[in-house]
């Protein structure tokens, strides 16, 4: 198949196929017209990069994903390069959700004080105003 219908296949663009080409990722083959070709591994390697992007991952980080799956095995995920990258994947994330809940739980007592101070200030929320005229009711 052509770069055209291969985008089209995988939902991207061959501008990005190109980009993939000149990273090392995709194969350049091309036929005796010049045109690129490309063959149904070709889409699987361009869905395993894709869902591995789609979940967060660099596209360097691919890199093994693909060459395990042109060395011949039926998952990108399969080969200890690969499972390599997911450990590291994860404890990324797992640092990531840790910091995160640091800060969510430093906002929630803020706002839990923020709420106290509130209600110290003006026990029952504050005087209802009237909107036309700024008159207290």
């Amino acid at each position: 198949m052509r770069i055209g219908e291969l985008a089209a296949r995988a939902g991207t663009t061959t501008r990005t196929l190109r980009y993939y080409e000149s990273r090392g990722l995709l194969p350049a083959r091309r036929t005796g017209n010049g045109y690129r070709s490309y063959d149904e591994s070709d889409l699987r390697l361009l869905r395993q990069i894709r869902t591995l992007q789609d979940f967060g991952f660099d596209l360097e980080e691919t890199r093994p994903f693909v060459e395990c799956l042109r060395a011949g095995h039926p998952e990108g995920d399969s080969c200890p390069a690969s499972l390599a990258v997911y450990r590291r994947k994860l404890g990324e994330l797992d640092s990531l959700i840790g910091e995160l809940t640091t800060v969510r739980d430093t906002v929630a007592r803020q706002l839990a004080g923020a709420e106290l101070a509130a209600e110290a200030e003006a026990p029952g929320g504050p005087e209802p105003q009237c909107e036309l005229g700024g008159d207290t009711w």
